[in-house]
Order: structure tokens, then sequence, then C-alpha cells
């Protein structure tokens, strides 16, 4: 039996969760520390160029799971990296947190083993997409027993690999983050803390990096970075077959703290905590208005990888996680929109125990079943990774906000998107960047051969177009996404609040064709991003009168529909319809 403790991530310096404007030096992450919680290590950095720099952090989802995200998903949208979890063997156990507690440097964790590894990199690479290994470097397990390959192990004891003096001397829990030496040498909730200064741990870790890059790995996250020396790492990197190989490190900000994130530029990129937290202090309780120095006073653009959550911080409260609704996609909307550093947009799975480990050990069978939220593949979001890709290069124009919740901005000539946040819809004529022309909302259709699936808007020879954005809702136009579908001079827009089981969808009928013409393989899919309300903008010519129903689906096609009699709405002369409905059990 393995004896073991969960991985959990130390209390650090409280700080007030404040309105975005007012952040600058002191958004540390306090991260909880209580008997039952395993907190991993977190995620870090910005991919390098190429006009394709969005990573996907698809995890604990088995390796060949991932291979078929990035053939179905993350290649045709643009996704430039795919972050998996540590590959490396780990302590048996269901939590999530055992896949951070490493016994040796064997692919043969709960994920997969060496072959479903290296198949997953050649499928990702075949699909365009480039692979991050999550790599846990800084420690060994906490305790003994016989991990997910089979090797038998005891603290400090790790055949083939580490015996005692392989680790720091300091064996108790870390107690003081306002001290270097103990945060760097202690044992980070009593995990085994490597010697990382020894050139023997230097050359053994640095070989295990070799391997994973002789399967392909095109780049490490390197976990749990702020318990290594900085020049441990720096020599560790030095060590291996490719120094030039892209890192992302784990450094956590803490106000007042003497490890700093900027101290680890020179060794890699950094994940950016701090957008995490300015973007719940915005879009939960702030004000978008605040946003429009988003960046400013964190490490640089080139150095920093953002995200709205990650698996830690969904669980400690510091950030927006999947349960906040529009919020959540607002968030990750703005930061896929907005120049500051590289985006990592986190894609992991519903839990209701802090220690939930993945649904079915980490198999996918299918997007928004079993728990998996599949949050890269959301419309609203995946979409965005090819507006970020069709703008990069540019600035930050055209700012506007109401004041308050409702904001837009433009990249450039490229791209433009409006974002509202507020409790009702807005109309606003918006001057852009953008050359004359048609553009597909993507935020509402997919760019399609011959045109767009949804709704399109047309600019201007003035840069300017009018749209109604609903609440919680945004629009988005680039650069190589023509219109082509209806352009938007009226139309409808339906929100219903339906609550759902794993693996059923909300979906729209009605009488005329626009709605499928009340045959339900026809319906209309809602979005459920800000679930449990459910929403979709349909263009209808003004004056159409309509009638129409929801019905849920599940994942075999059975349909459900609402009870009562069928709802009717009119389109006004101008403007849109906008319908706030009920599911009728």
């Amino acid at each position: 039996m393995v004896t073991t403790v969960p991985a959990r991530r130390p209390a650090r310096s409280a700080r007030p969760v404040r309105a975005a404007g007012a952040l600058g030096a002191s958004a540390a992450l306090a991260l909880s520390l209580t008997a039952a919680l395993g907190a991993a290590p977190t995620a870090q950095a910005a991919p390098p160029g190429g006009g394709k720099d969005v990573t996907a952090t698809l995890f604990e989802w088995r390796f060949d799971s991932v291979a078929k995200a990035c053939t179905d998903t993350l290649g045709p949208k643009g996704y430039g990296f795919v972050e998996v979890s540590p590959p490396q063997e780990h302590i048996q156990g269901s939590q999530w947190w055992t896949s951070y507690q490493p016994v040796s440097y064997r692919i043969a964790g709960r994920l997969g083993d060496r072959t479903a590894f290296k198949n997953m990199i050649d499928t990702c690479h075949a699909a365009g997409v480039k692979v991050i290994a999550d790599s846990v470097i800084n420690h060994m397990s906490a305790g003994s027993g016989t991990g997910t390959g089979g090797t038998a192990y005891s603290k400090y004891t790790y055949p083939g690999y580490y015996q005692d003096q392989d680790f720091h001397s300091c064996r108790r829990a870390i107690g003081n983050y306002k001290d270097r030496s103990e945060v760097q040498n202690c044992e980070l909730v009593n995990l085994s803390d490597l010697d990382t200064g020894s050139a023997y741990v230097q050359r053994t870790i640095a070989a295990y990096l070799n391997d994973l890059a002789a399967l392909g790995v095109d780049g490490y996250r390197i976990d749990a970075a702020k318990h290594i020396a900085a020049a441990d790492l720096a020599a560790i990197k030095a060590r291996t077959a490719n120094p030039q190989a892209y890192w992302v490190q784990e450094v956590i900000y803490g106000s007042g703290e003497p490890i700093q994130p900027s101290e680890y530029t020179g060794t890699g990129d950094i994940d950016e905590f701090r957008s995490g937290t300015w973007l719940k202090s915005a879009f939960q309780g702030g004000r978008l208005a605040d946003l429009s120095g988003w960046g400013g006073g964190l490490l640089p653009t080139d150095r920093a990888r953002t995200f709205v959550d990650n698996w830690d911080t969904e669980r400690n409260g510091s950030t927006l996680t999947y349960r906040d609704g529009s919020a959540y996609t607002l968030a990750n909307i703005f930061m896929l929109a907005h120049p500051y550093g590289s985006p990592n947009v986190y894609s992991g799975y519903a839990f209701t125990g802090h220690d939930d480990g993945p649904p079915n050990g980490g198999t996918v069978n299918a997007c928004y079943q079993d728990g998996w939220n599949c949050t890269h593949a959301w419309r609203q979001v995946a979409n965005m990774v090819g507006f970020r890709n069709a703008v990069a290069g540019t600035g930050l124009t055209d700012w506007w906000s109401n004041g308050s919740n409702a904001i837009a901005f433009g990249r450039g000539g490229k791209g433009f998107v409006a974002i509202n946040r507020e409790s009702g819809a807005i109309t606003r004529t918006f001057q852009t960047s953008l050359p004359a022309g048609s553009y597909c909302d993507v935020q509402h259709g997919d760019p399609a051969a011959g045109g767009c699936t949804g709704p399109s808007y047309t600019v201007g020879t003035d840069g300017r177009f009018t749209a109604t954005v609903g609440a919680g809702d945004a629009v988005a136009l680039y650069v190589g996404a023509p219109g082509g579908g209806t352009a938007v001079t009226g139309g409808a827009s339906f929100t219903v609040d339906a609550a759902t089981s794993w693996g059923q969808n909300v979906y729209l009928v009605g009488d005329n064709a626009a709605l499928g013409a009340w045959n339900p393989a026809a319906a209309l899919p809602l979005s459920s991003a800000a679930y449990p309300l459910w929403k979709l903008d349909v263009a209808l010519p003004a004056g159409t009168s309509f009638a129409y129903k929801y019905v849920r689906k599940d994942a075999s096609g059975a349909v459900t529909w609402e009870s009562g009699a069928n709802r009717t709405a009119t389109v006004p002369a101008s403007g849109k319809v906008v319908l706030n409905d009920t599911w009728r059990p």
C-alpha cells in the first residue's frame, strides 16, 4: 500500500481582491493549506512566435485523448501549443495531485505509457500543435510505496535515480515564505526536496528532460520553480541537449517575499499569476473599464504567460472558474483579444471535492460529458484563437468604455472586440480601424468557406459599425473572417434558464427555416457559456413573426421537448427582440 500525504500548495501571504486598476504591486496569490487539500504546482510562461502563441492546458487528460483533441480542435482552431500533465511515474491514488509526486522519470503515469506519449506528440505535431510537458523536478514523493509503473520507493530513496545524499538537509516543511533559504531548501508540504545545486542531480534532471525532447517534446513547464534557485535552474537548462528549448516556470508572485518572478526571466517565461487575479477583480465585482491598463506593472509582455485560471487557482478561489458563467467566458475572450503576454487557456473538469481526480482516469470520451468542461473548444473561446493569430503584431487601439462594465477595443487595423458585462444589452456605433467590408461575428458564428455560419456586421469606409451586444456577451470581428451570413440589422436574442445533466445540451427550434422548421435534427444549439443560462442570437428580418420552443438533446441524440404551448415573438422594425425564458419541464 502506498503511504502518501497530499501534495498541497502552502499558504501564501494573503491579499485582498481589489478593483483591477488598484492592483499594481500587491496581488500575491493566497493559497489555502488544510489537511485534506492537495494543490499541485501551477503553470507558467509565454510560448514563442510564429503568430500562434496560445496554449491549451488539457489538465489530467490521457495522452490518447490529447491526441484526438489536437486533431479535432486544437490544430483546426489555431492553437500553437498544448500543455500536458506530468508524464513521469508517480505515487498511486485517484487524486489529481498524485501526478505531482514523482517516484521515477519513467513515462508510466496514469495518463499513458511511453508509446501513448510518443503517439500523442506525433499526432499533435501533424496537426500543427507543439507539445509542452509539465515537468516536476523540484521534488519527489512525500512517502513510500509502489509507483504507477511498479517502482518500489521510499522517501529519499528512488532506485536508479536518487538516494539520501541527493536531497537537501532541511528535512521539514517550509514555514516562512519570507526566508529565501527555507523556501528553496526545505520541503514543499513534506515532499522530498532535491538538492538541485548538486551536479549529479542536475545531470539526472537534464537526462529526463533530454529523454522527453528525444520523443519530440517542444518545451517544458517547470513545476514549483520558485522552490529552485534561479542559478540552479539555469545550470540544469545548460546541461540539456537543447538549452534554447522553450521553458515556462511557475514562480508565484508574493508581496514582500524575497523570491520574485523577475529573477527567472533569464531562463524562460513565467506564468503571471497577477493577470488572473486582475481579471477576477474586474469581471467579478470591479469594473471592466479599469482594464485599460491591464498588464502595466507586471512582467514584460514577452516573458508573461497569462491565464484566467488553472487547477490550483480554481480550487483556492483566487481566480475565476468555470462556475462563474459569462464572467469566466468574457475574461477568456478579453485575455485572448488583448496584446499583453501569451495566453494559456485552461481546460479542466468539473469537481465537487478539492482532491477530485480526472473523470474516467483521464479518458475524454466526448467533450461536455462525464464532467469534462472542454473550455478550449467553446466557440466563444476557440474562435478567439483565430482572432489572436490574425491580429498578431498589432497594438491596442480604439479603446472605448462606458466607464463601467462595457468595453471595446481594436487590434490595429486587423481586429475589434466589444465585451458587455452590464446587466442589460448595449447598442452602440463603434469606431474601429478596420478596413471597410463585411465581417463574421466569430462570437456567434464560425468562419467558413464562402462566408460565415452566423451573423455578420458591415464596417463602413469610416471604420464604424453598429451593434447590439447582449448582457454577458461579446462581438468579435477580424480581417480574414469575412461576412457572408445574414447581416445583422435585426433578429432575436434568446436566453433560457435550463438545468441539464452532463451530456445534455439545449437547442432552439421554430416554425421557419432559420429556426429549423420544427425539425429537431436542424435545431440550433445554444451556448452554455453562462450556464445555467443558454444563449443564442439569430439574424431574422425586421417584422418577422415566429413560433419557437426549446429542446434538450443528450449524447445519444435523444430529444426532449419542453412542455406547454409554442412560444411566439416578433422582430421589431429596428434592433432585436430580446427573449428571456425559463425551461418548462
